[in-house]
């Protein structure tokens, strides 16, 4: 069947791994695009049925099937247009997977009419390489004919960032984009999507912008990059935990998120936050423990003016406003399975938000070095809070904020 792309509005994917797949599902789900074009860069399986199979499935999600119509409900149609490219029908988007180039710059997506690539391989992280020093990279898309790149992970560089790269969460910073300037874009991670999400409430409420100092634990599923059963360390590497077993451990691992986060709200850099990760034996759903300390002020009585309340309804007023859809407000007792699936870039436990009011002690010998006169001591009312947020890491946060970022950009540069 001789059917020309070209003249649809294209998505291009690169990598069909667990981001990869899952984005076309979410795409196929929304019809932002009429076909989307998948690299996977090599054969998959032994026939176009295997082919199907992979895309169709998911041990975490079941099925496209059930994704798309629910549990009851109906199935995809799938046809099968040419077999030779090939080139097939998803409930009504078209998807056409590339085999063959593994090296971005290789893959011909000027012929292919894509305009907007998003790179889900994890490989391609750094917007400073170019394709002219014989490397494989992030701007060797811009190089086979793309105008824009989507890295579905946050940036990695030695140096610093080129003016034409950005990092941008959709509901951050999204609408910073510039198509005459930003060619190159890094959609951040899973968590700090999810961290952004709860933090963003509590920078536009008054009572609870005068952040003092936040910190942060993310205890995440498991994921691709971790070891089924223990193996052997690669040869200097500094974190031995790395190569123990996912299946049966709790791992204390390392997180990116606090520069991540800055980088979309730039307001942060001033508390200095912190960030860890623990990660556990589930497959998706993770759990942000957000701890954060402000500024508050007493009322007549000597009671603090920030409390449980007033957090939980910075997050019910943001979930029912300027968030909604991206946080979910939640008062029920959930576990992690009930949040499988969920479309929201974070869901807060507002049943297990709690807070305290302590005072800093400032002596006056400390003020009077930071040249304050003063002959007494200082004390200064704060309010420590503790406050949860539920994100299913692969398809319901970071997935969907993906996909609309990369329907926001798309709209935006042509």
């Amino acid at each position: 069947m001789n059917l020309s792309l070209r003249n649809k509005k294209l998505l291009g994917i690169n990598g069909l791994g667990r981001i990869g797949k899952l984005l076309l599902w979410n795409q196929i789900h929304l019809k932002h695009f009429e076909g989307i074009v998948v690299n996977c860069g090599r054969e998959i399986g032994k026939d176009l049925d295997d082919l199907l199979q992979v895309i169709e499935t998911d041990s975490t999600y079941g099925s496209l099937h059930k994704f798309l119509y629910g549990v009851v409900g109906g199935k995809a149609e799938i046809k099968i247009l040419d077999p030779s490219i090939p080139l097939f029908q998803i409930d009504g988007v078209y998807v056409k997977i590339l085999r063959t180039a593994r090296d971005p710059k290789d893959i011909n997506w000027l012929d292919e009419g894509v305009k907007v690539v998003v790179d889900c391989t994890g490989t391609f992280l750094d917007p400073t390489v170019s394709s002219e020093t014989g490397k494989s990279c992030l701007r060797g898309h811009l190089d086979a004919g793309a105008l824009k790149v989507i890295c579905s992970a946050p940036f990695k560089v030695k140096t610093q960032i080129p003016d034409d790269a950005k990092t941008m969460i959709y509901g951050i910073n999204h609408l910073e984009f510039d198509p005459r300037k930003h060619h190159i874009i890094s959609a951040a991670s899973c968590t700090t999507t999810g961290l952004s999400h709860m933090i963003k409430p509590l920078l536009e409420n008054e009572a609870t912008s005068r952040i003092v100092t936040a910190s942060m634990s993310t205890i995440h599923a498991a994921t691709n990059t971790q070891s089924i059963l223990d193996s052997v360390p690669k040869a200097a590497a500094s974190d031995l935990r790395k190569s123990r077993s996912v299946m049966n451990n709790i791992i204390l691992s390392t997180s990116g998120v606090s520069k991540a986060l800055e980088l979309v709200m730039p307001e942060i850099k001033h508390i200095g936050f912190m960030a860890d990760s623990v990660r556990i034996p589930v497959n998706t759903v993770s759990l942000i423990n957000l701890n954060v300390t402000f500024y508050t002020k007493l009322d007549a009585l000597g009671e603090p003016l920030i409390n449980r309340k007033v957090i939980n309804d910075a997050y019910a007023h943001a979930a029912k406003g300027p968030q909604k859809d991206l946080l979910v407000y939640s008062e029920r007792q959930n576990v992690s399975a009930d949040l499988i699936g969920t479309m929201a870039a974070v869901t807060i436990e507002a049943h297990e938000t709690h807070t305290r009011t302590g005072f800093i002690s400032f002596p006056k010998e400390a003020l009077i070095a930071q040249g304050i006169d003063s002959d007494k001591q200082l004390e200064m009312p704060v309010t420590h809070a503790k406050i949860f947020g539920w994100y299913d890491n692969e398809l319901g946060s970071y997935v969907n904020c993906l996909s609309r970022l990369c329907n926001y950009i798309e709209e935006k540069t042509i």
